[in-house]
C-alpha cells in the first residue's frame, strides 16, 4: 500500500503536518521531574525523527489540584514553560510538531486535595474530592487558558485541551459527576458551560490562527453519561469558539467496557468518529484501537476522519511511520494493545515503557550502539527472549546465528496469540521473522542445539524457555489429562465439558479459549459489552447480550485467592469479567486428589468432590528448561541465560524482551 491518504499534509491554523499520524497523548512518568526533561525530549525526538505527523505530549495539569499525583507535571509558571523549551526544541530539529495537553484530573487526582465538579468519590482512587465553588471554576477555566499561552511561550506548536476519559472537564458534563445548581451545572447547556469558556479564554490569548486541539469524548461509557446530542452540540458550541480540531476518547477510566486493551477489536470505534465528522465541520480524529498504517489508511480513505491517533503504536515503533512511507511497513513492531509496560506502570506510578520496544522510554539508558569489533553471538531458543536478543544484537552489527529445536519461532508467544483477544500476538512474531530476514541472521530452525555446535562462537545466549510442569497427581497420564500447550496447539480436542487446573494467566487465557465462539464478530464483541447506539443510549450503554459459550469450564486453583487476581492492572478486570460472562465455574481453594474415568476428584473445605468432566486441562505452571546452560557451565564455558529458562514463574514476554534485549545491548 501506498498510503495516500494517510501521509499527506493536512494544515490546521497557521500550522501544516507532513502526516495525518498523530502520536497520541500517553503519560509516562518522564514528565514529572524536572532532570527527565533530557530524557522526555529524547523519546520524542525519535519518535519524530521517525517522521509522525504531531506529536502530543502526557497531560500537563493547570494548577496544583489539578495534578495526576503529587508533584506531578504541571505547566502554570514561565519557569515550567522554559523548561519545555528543551522538548520542543528537540522534536523541531527533527522536522517535527509538538503538542502540550492541558488536563485537570479533577476527582481521578491520587491525592487529598483533589477537586471536582461535585463532591462524588471516583471508583478508582482513594480520595473523595471538594466540589470547586463558582468561583473556583472561572479560576480553573482561567487556569486553563494560561496554560495555553505558555506552551506558547515553550514553543509548542499547538495544544490539546483534554475533555475525556473521564477527567475534569468531562467531571462538568456528565450528570454522573455533576450535580450543581449554579451557572456550572444543572442542566446540559449549563454543564457545557466550562469546556466552552476554557476554549473561549483560550482562543481570546493565543490568537485565531494557532492550533486549539480539543479532546472530545463520544461514548462515555458510564451510566450517566452525555447522551449523542449533547455531544454534538457541543462540538458545535467548540467549533464557534475556535476549535481547530476534535480528537476523539472513548470511555471514562471508571468504565467497565474494555476500550483500549488486546481484546477490542481493532477500529471498534471508528463508527462513533465517523458519525461526528459528519456532523460538524472542523477535522476530526480518530483514536483507539488502530495499530496499523493499513487500517488508519482506510479510516480515512471512507472519510470516517481527517487524522488518525495512534499512541501506543508510536511508543511501540518510533520509524512507525517512515516506516509505511518507504514501504516497509512489514517491519513494523506493532502495537500488541497488552497495556503491561504501559498503562499498567502509569497507573503503579512507574515509568512506562512497551512490551515489544523496551527501549521506549529508556532513549538514552537502553543504547544499542554499533559495534566495533564483529563479535560472532549465537543465540539458543526462539521465544521472546531469544528473538529479542538475536535482533538486537544484530542491529549492533554482531554476527548472530539463532538455533531453535522446533519448525518455528516464537515458543509460548506461538501458543498466546492462539488466545481469543490476543491475536494481535502473532504480528510480534511476524515482525521478528522479518527482522531476522532483513538483518541477515543466520536462522536455523528444527535444530537442537548442542555443546559442541557452540563451541565455535565468542558469545553465546541461551533462551531455552520453558515446559508445562506436571503435577504429582494420581492420573495425570490418564487419556482425559492434556496439557495447555497441547490444547492451545491443536493438538488436543477438548470434549464439552472441562476441568482446568490453575488459574495463574494461562489458566484464565486457556478458560477463555475453551470457552470463546470462533464465529463472534465487532458487533457481538460490543454487543457482550453492552455497547449501544449512542443516538438511543446515553453514554453508549445499554443492556449487555448474554454470551452462549462452546464448553462448560470449571477453572480451579489451590490459592484461596480470587481468581485473576495477579492479571493485568489496567486488562485484568477485563478478563475477569470475560469468564463470568462465559460462564466459567471458579474454585478457589481446592486440592487435587486424582483423575479418573469419572473425572477430576478435588476436595474443597475438607469435602471431597467430583467433576463429571470430559478432558482436564493442565495450566499448572512451568519449569525452566535449562540443560544446555548446565552443561556449558559446567564445561566453564561462559554463557548468558535469559527468559524463561533463568525464570520460570508465571510467564512473562515483558521480562524476557527486554532482557533479552539489555543482554544484546551489553555484548
Amino acid at each position: 500500500m501506498t498510503y495516500d491518504h494517510l501521509l499527506s499534509p493536512v494544515t490546521l491554523g497557521k500550522l501544516t503536518l507532513r502526516n495525518r499520524v498523530v502520536m497520541g497523548s500517553m503519560h509516562t512518568g518522564l514528565e514529572d521531574f524536572a532532570w527527565d526533561v533530557p530524557k522526555l525530549a529524547a523519546y520524542f525526538a525519535e519518535r519524530a525523527r521517525g517522521e509522525v505527523g504531531l506529536i502530543v505530549t502526557g497531560g500537563y495539569s493547570p494548577n496544583h489540584r489539578g495534578q495526576l499525583k503529587p508533584f506531578a507535571s504541571e505547566m502554570s509558571s514561565r519557569l515550567q514553560a522554559m523548561r519545555h523549551r528543551q522538548v520542543t526544541a528537540a522534536v523541531h530539529d527533527e522536522g517535527g510538531a509538538i503538542a502540550l495537553q492541558v488536563l485537570h484530573a479533577g476527582r481521578y487526582a491520587y491525592h487529598p486535595f483533589s477537586v471536582s465538579a461535585s463532591s462524588r468519590k471516583s471508583p478508582i482512587t482513594p480520595f473523595k474530592p471538594s466540589a470547586l465553588s463558582t468561583r473556583g471554576v472561572d479560576r480553573t477555566a482561567s487556569d486553563f487558558a494560561r496554560s495555553v499561552a505558555l506552551a506558547v511561550k515553550a514553543g509548542y506548536d499547538a495544544v490539546e485541551i483534554m475533555g475525556s476519559e473521564g477527567y475534569l472537564i468531562n467531571q462538568f458534563l456528565a450528570a454522573r459527576t455533576n450535580d450543581r445548581t449554579d451557572a456550572w451545572g444543572g442542566s446540559a447547556a449549563k454543564r457545557m458551560r466550562f469546556p466552552v469558556e476554557i476554549v473561549r479564554r483560550s482562543r481570546e490569548l493565543v490568537g485565531a490562527d494557532f492550533p486549539i486541539v480539543y479532546r472530545i469524548s463520544l461514548l462515555d461509557l458510564v451510566e450517566g453519561g452525555q447522551t449523542w446530542e449533547e455531544v454534538v452540540e457541543l462540538a458545535h458550541l467548540l467549533e464557534a469558539e475556535g476549535v481547530t480540531l476534535l480528537n476523539t476518547g472513548i470511555g471514562w477510566h471508571e468504565a467497565r467496557v474494555p476500550t483500549i486493551i488486546t481484546q477490542v477489536p481493532r477500529g471498534a470505534w471508528r463508527s462513533a468518529t465517523a458519525r461526528l465528522k459528519a456532523a460538524v465541520s472542523v477535522p476530526v480524529c480518530a483514536s483507539n484501537r488502530i495499530n496499523t498504517p493499513e487500517l488508519a489508511e482506510q479510516i480515512l480513505a471512507a472519510g470516517e476522519a481527517d487524522l488518525v491517533s495512534m499512541a501506543r503504536p508510536l511508543l511501540a515503533d518510533p520509524e512507525f511511520v517512515a516506516k509505511a512511507r518507504a514501504g516497509r511497513a512489514d517491519e513494523i513492531n506493532t502495537c500488541i494493545a497488552c497495556n503491561q509496560a504501559c498503562l499498567d506502570h502509569a497507573f503503579q506510578n512507574r515509568k512506562a515503557s512497551c512490551l515489544v520496544n523496551p527501549r521506549g522510554c529508556r532513549e538514552t539508558t537502553l543504547v544499542l550502539t554499533p559495534t566495533r569489533v564483529r563479535r560472532t553471538v549465537a543465540v539458543v531458543g526462539a521465544g521472546p527472549a531469544g528473538l529479542a536478543a538475536a535482533v538486537s544484537a544484530a542491529e549492533r552489527g554482531l554476527a548472530v546465528t539463532l538455533f531453535e529445536a522446533s519448525a518455528s519461532l516464537g515458543g509460548q508467544f506461538r501458543l498466546a496469540m492462539a488466545v481469543p483477544g490476543k491475536e494481535d500476538f502473532a504480528e510480534t512474531l511476524r515482525y521478528y521473522a522479518r527482522r531476522l530476514e532483513v538483518l541477515g541472521v543466520d536462522v536455523r530452525l528444527s535444530t537442537r542445539a548442542t555443546v559442541a555446535d557452540l563451541a565455535s562462537y565468542d558469545d553465546v545466549v541461551v533462551a531455552t524457555g520453558v515446559t508445562p510442569r506436571i503435577p504429582d497427581l494420581d492420573g495425570v497420564d490418564h487419556p482425559k489429562v492434556a496439557s495447555y500447550a497441547d490444547v492451545l496447539a491443536g493438538r488436543v480436542v477438548p470434549g464439552r465439558r472441562v476441568a482446568v487446573i490453575g488459574a495463574g494467566g494461562i489458566g484464565v487465557d486457556v478458560s477463555v479459549w475453551l470457552t470463546h465462539d470462533p464465529s463472534e464478530t465487532t458487533d457481538d464483541w460490543m454487543a457482550h459489552w453492552g455497547v449501544g447506539d449512542p443516538t438511543l443510549h446515553a453514554g453508549g450503554l445499554t443492556e449487555r447480550k448474554a454470551r452462549e459459550p462452546r464448553r462448560e469450564v470449571t477453572l480451579l486453583q489451590r490459592k484461596t485467592s480470587m481468581i485473576g487476581k495477579d492479571l493485568g492492572k489496567t486488562s485484568g478486570w477485563a478478563h475477569r469479567a470475560v469468564l463470568k460472562q462465559s460462564g466459567v465455574v471458579q474454585v478457589s481453594g481446592a486440592s487435587y486428589d486424582k483423575v479418573d474415568d469419572a473425572g477430576l476428584h478435588y476436595t474443597l473445605d475438607g469435602v471431597a468432590h467430583v467433576l463429571d468432566v470430559d478432558h482436564v486441562v493442565l495450566c499448572a505452571g512451568q519449569e525452566s528448561v535449562r540443560d544446555l546452560y548446565d552443561d556449558l557451565v559446567a564445561l566453564g564455558r561462559s554463557a548468558q541465560l535469559i527468559g524463561g529458562a533463568d525464570l520460570a514463574a508465571e510467564l512473562d514476554a515483558k521480562r524476557a524482551i527486554e532482557q533479552g534485549t539489555r543482554v544484546a545491548a551489553a555484548l
